[in-house]
């Protein structure tokens, strides 16, 4: 219902305004994009998707139209690249060609091009480098980030335990441990999960990840200039982003307040150092709200795969108890009781590691990867993609081929090991995706997804509240992200 008025409001309203809103931007004109299905006028192909299950439109668009086709979205033409060769061919091998970032309404319309997702060009090389670089001196690839982590998992731990194996659903519990370690490095420490500030970030971040895979949302990303106008649902994202870059600028403001250029504490003490000293560059891309937009991307890009892909985690352990025991196992017996999981016992956990890859490609949560367009005119499977033409690396097909894994729509941990039992590396597997805009957050993510799974299972038994063959993976909707189903368990203590 939600969906079928929201078509027939926009409808009427894109006919009566049409010569007002139709507006392309040139992708098609002097170029050759690959064949696909036939556009309807403003609407594009909307009516032969499914707004809920993007991914399996698109399978099936695959299979009649091969591994590079054309779909439109209103009037705006976007090339879909399937499967791990043709991926691979556009975003690494013409990475350059490839980097651009497309445009994605709900939150360009926010970020006005600040920060590291939506910029372009040289705003976001330079953006990226320094935002790299800050990471590292911070701890993101070195072991102060695990130390973090591992403290994070043991206060998750410690919640878990007080809810005495009553049912729960870990939704609120995981959103505050994820967003605890980006917290750490953003502003310099952690939160308690009952400090009401954080609790305020953490309900945001919750609130608008439901919101940007809502049917509603998908129309907003369509038709931008209408459903601006337009009363509904979307309209809470926007004053979502308002409270939180209010809550960005207070902590900026305590931090300009408290700073010290000789001992910088975190990733805004460095930013606000780097504005001083192009304070005279009148070309600069380091100013305040750029230190606002790159603050809320890195918090969205460290916060929501990562306890999406948690959520999916439990569920599947769940609904597979021998793999949950064999994993126990393993933990038990290389880790034991008395101390915490550690990254370099990865290495003696293949059974873990291969569980946990396995939960990633089932999971799949970022679907379509990154909007990307094309940087200059370039030719691509025989097609010239002219500048500007919009992108999509469909990841889900890299991750579903069955070119790669023998049965890709089941689980399966022994994808990722050889026949010796050991771990293997699958050149199929790019959830963070490939390429110059690969995910900046890859790190950490790997290591919170490893350490807070390997604590939760090594501290309770992770039991569902119904029969494990009705837990449905599924999820409740894939769009731009792949949402686990709500659901409550019992961390009955080991």
């Amino acid at each position: 219902m939600e969906w079928s008025a929201a078509i027939l409001a926009l409808l009427a309203i894109c006919t009566s305004c049409l010569l007002l809103f139709r507006k392309g931007k040139g992708q098609g004109t002097g170029g050759r994009l690959p064949p696909g299905p036939r556009p309807l006028p403003i609407v594009g192909n909307l009516f032969q998707l499914d707004p809920k299950n993007m991914v399996k439109s698109l399978m099936a668009l695959r299979e009649r139209y091969g591994s590079v086709y054309t779909i439109h979205l209103g009037s705006q033409p976007f090339v879909v690249l399937c499967g791990y060769q043709t991926v691979k061919e556009a975003l690494v091998d013409q990475g350059e060609e490839f980097s651009g970032r497309s445009e994605f309404p709900p939150l360009t319309h926010f970020t006005q091009g600040d920060g590291i997702l939506f910029s372009n060009g040289e705003k976001w090389k330079v953006l990226r480098r320094f935002a790299v670089q800050t990471l590292r001196e911070f701890g993101m690839g070195r072991r102060s980030i695990e130390e973090r982590i591992q403290e994070e998992a043991r206060c998750l731990v410690e919640e878990l335990g007080k809810m005495k194996a009553e049912p729960v659903d870990p939704t609120f519990l995981i959103s505050c441990a994820v967003s605890n370690i980006i917290c750490s490095i953003m502003f310099g420490d952690r939160f308690g999960y009952e400090d009401k500030k954080f609790l305020t970030l953490v309900g945001l971040m919750n609130d608008n990840s439901h919101h940007l895979s809502s049917s509603w949302m998908q129309m907003y990303n369509i038709f931008p200039r209408v459903m601006y106008y337009l009363p509904g649902p979307h309209n809470r994202l926007f004053k979502n982003y308002e409270e939180l870059r209010f809550f960005i600028l207070e902590m900026v403001k305590m931090h300009q307040e408290t700073l010290d250029p000789d001992f910088p504490r975190d990733f805004i003490d460095c930013f606000l150092l780097k504005m001083q000293q192009e304070k005279e560059n009148p070309h600069t891309y380091f100013y305040m709200n750029s230190l606002v937009m790159t603050i809320h991307n890195l918090f969205f890009a460290a916060t929501d795969t990562t306890r999406n892909t948690l959520r999916f985690g439990i569920l599947i352990l769940m609904k597979y108890p021998e793999v949950q025991a064999k994993v126990y196992e393993e933990i038990n017996q290389v880790v034991g009781s008395h101390r915490s999981p550690s990254i370099e016992d990865r290495v003696e956990l293949p059974y873990t590691d291969a569980l946990i890859h396995e939960i990633q490609r089932v999971a799949d949560v970022i679907p379509l990867g990154g909007p990307h367009t094309v940087t200059r005119d370039t030719h691509f499977h025989g097609y010239m993609l002219p500048k500007g033409t919009n992108v999509i690396p469909f990841l889900s097909s890299v991750h579903k081929d069955v070119t790669n894994f023998k049965d890709p729509e089941m689980f399966d941990p022994t994808n990722f090991l050889d026949k010796k039992g050991s771990f293997h590396r699958h050149h199929a597997f790019i959830p963070f995706g490939i390429g110059k805009r690969v995910c900046l957050g890859e790190p950490l993510a790997r290591k919170e997804i490893f350490l807070f799974l390997t604590a939760l299972v090594q501290h309770f038994m992770l039991q569902s509240v119904v029969p494990p063959e009705e837990i449905e993976l599924t999820p409740v909707m894939t769009s731009i992200v792949s949402v686990p189903r709500p659901f409550k368990f019992r961390a009955i203590p080991r």
